[in-house]
């Protein structure tokens, strides 16, 4: 990495560490540090909060995103489907090439590349591109890892979304192959200037995990990565379960990584002994907060509680070289949510600390669209008594939306989207969230994928939400909308999308993955 890049970074990070004032109080509160500065984009949603919001874009305001200024640009085509969120970095220098401004994406089948993120050729070639398969090698086949209806995938490769940690140069990315009848998965850390592998080499991932004298082990056969990959406190930590379905025994896992020296530094097993509990979210990552607390949710599955999690919230805390559980909820009506197919399935949301009896909240929902607030110093289990909601959590808002996607937060208002609702936003006030929205969209306008918000600050705000094989902006203030693809006939049609597709914006530029590569929109 060159030295003047590497500069840069840490200077911007060690900027945002100290402006983020985290790291005083004790586990599990505080707010994680978030890495906000315009145009780097080194995770899911831009935080390890999982907020959904860039607060530094600068150039898209709801004045220019309407169909006169603003549309589809131009495609950029890879090998195979992009089913992760792309990532950007500024003032990359590439080997040979000078520096740019660089979009990084992987696909599934098993291709990381680079691109200049300026270069509006539909044909440019990427500054690099490395295949993460070895030879002789392909991706997992759709008939051998199963599920094929649900996901309407053709192989599975690299699903989940990388991480980037810029203060080393590293994009830390996990393949899986096929070889010789076997899926394999593994860690790889990429140096973001030329591609290469750093640290020794990729490691294939295995793991087990014993509880109570029950040992599992991690069978790569059933499992998928679908959850974006979390860096903090030093460490990669990877999420896995079913590919939407249940195929050969899957489990729900969490397996932790130095991000150093990418040797295994933990491993948790969500459903010992039995199937499903699969941890999935959409593709959303795991979250953590500033004391680097992991948070994550998990489908149906059997429960036990404090042994088996199926349909729950987890807590979990890195302690030496074992993932341990610190805290966990699971509804008052489990049962009948694992039963009808309504887990848990969205990533857990971090809020900022708040005034108030409870000052550190999570948020989760799940299918059934039911929004939880959590005090994580305080999970609150699981109430068996319980028999119309949940009444030793801080709050609760019933079924909100059904088939949600992931909450997104901003300026004291939370978001939620889901399947034949409105996108409705929740105002916080004191720990607490309004009982009916303050801002909505019409009906049916939500959508089961998970948004994201733009703003330079508390001002010129953008929610952007696909919905269908749209992609909508709204207003973030109002919920009026702004400009939808449809809207402009042709010119603005997307691609065919994956199953829950990723966007992300950096820089005035919108980028969502298709199953032939990246969209990129912006102002025309």
């Amino acid at each position: 990495m060159k030295s003047h890049y590497r500069r840069l970074l840490l200077s911007v990070v060690a900027a945002i560490l100290c402006s983020c004032g985290g790291g005083g109080h004790p586990s599990p509160g505080g707010y994680p540090s978030q890495v906000r500065v315009s145009s780097i984009v080194t995770t899911w949603h831009y935080d390890n909060a999982r907020t959904g919001a860039d607060t530094n874009e600068t150039i898209l305001n709801p004045t220019n995103v309407n169909a006169n200024t603003f549309g589809k640009l131009f495609d950029i085509r890879v090998d195979g489907a992009v089913i992760g969120q792309v990532l950007y970095l500024p003032n990359v220098s590439i080997s040979g090439k000078g520096t740019h401004n660089v979009v990084y994406a992987a696909t599934m089948h098993n291709s990381v590349y680079a691109f200049d993120a300026d270069n509006t050729d539909t044909n440019a070639s990427p500054l690099w591109q490395v295949s993460l398969l070895p030879p002789g090698t392909t991706p997992v086949p759709m008939d051998v890892q199963g599920c094929s209806a649900t996901t309407a995938w053709t192989e599975v490769g690299v699903s989940a979304t990388p991480v980037i940690d810029p203060a080393t140069g590293t994009i830390y990315v996990v393949a899986k192959t096929y070889e010789n009848g076997n899926s394999v998965f593994r860690l790889h850390a990429l140096d973001v200037s030329t591609g290469s592998e750093k640290f020794g080499g990729a490691v294939e991932i295995t793991a087990s995990h014993t509880v109570n004298g029950q040992t599992d082990t991690f069978n790569p056969l059933a499992e998928t990565n679908r959850p974006a990959l979390l860096l903090t406190n030093g460490r990669i930590y990877l999420a896995f379960g079913s590919n939407g379905c249940n195929n050969y025994g899957d489990q729900g896992w969490v397996i932790s990584y130095n991000a150093s020296t990418l040797v295994q530094e933990g491993a948790f097993n969500t459903e010992p002994g039995n199937y499903l509990a699969a941890i999935w979210m959409k593709g959303g990552g795991l979250s953590a907060d500033s004391a680097s607390n992991i948070y994550g949710e998990t489908g149906e599955g059997n429960f036990t509680p404090g042994t088996n999690f199926g349909s729950s919230v987890f807590r979990l805390t890195q302690s030496g070289n074992s993932l341990q559980v610190g805290d966990w909820f699971a509804p008052w009506n489990q049962a009948f949510l694992s039963e009808n197919d309504l887990d848990l399935n969205d990533s857990v949301l971090v809020l900022p600390d708040q005034s108030g009896p409870h000052p550190h909240l999570a948020l989760a929902v799940g299918k059934e669209g039911t929004v939880y607030v959590l005090d994580r110093d305080n999970m609150g289990n699981h109430c068996a008594s319980c028999t119309a909601g949940d009444t030793q959590i801080v709050q609760e808002l019933p079924q909100v939306a059904q088939n949600t996607g992931c909450l997104a937060y901003w300026n004291g208002i939370v978001y939620s989207t889901g399947s034949g609702a409105p996108i409705m936003g929740w105002a916080l006030t004191n720990g607490m969230l309004s009982t009916a929205p303050v801002v909505q969209t019409q009906q049916g306008q939500g959508g089961g994928h998970s948004p994201i918000i733009t703003s330079a600050g508390s001002t010129n705000g953008i929610l952007w939400q696909i919905n269908g094989t749209n992609l909508a902006a709204y207003n973030a203030a109002t919920l009026a909308q702004l400009y939808v693809t449809s809207q402009t006939s042709e010119r603005d049609t997307l691609p065919a999308l994956p199953h829950f597709a990723q966007l992300m914006v950096a820089n005035g530029k919108v980028y969502i993955g298709t199953n032939s590569g990246i969209t990129v929109l912006g102002l025309l």
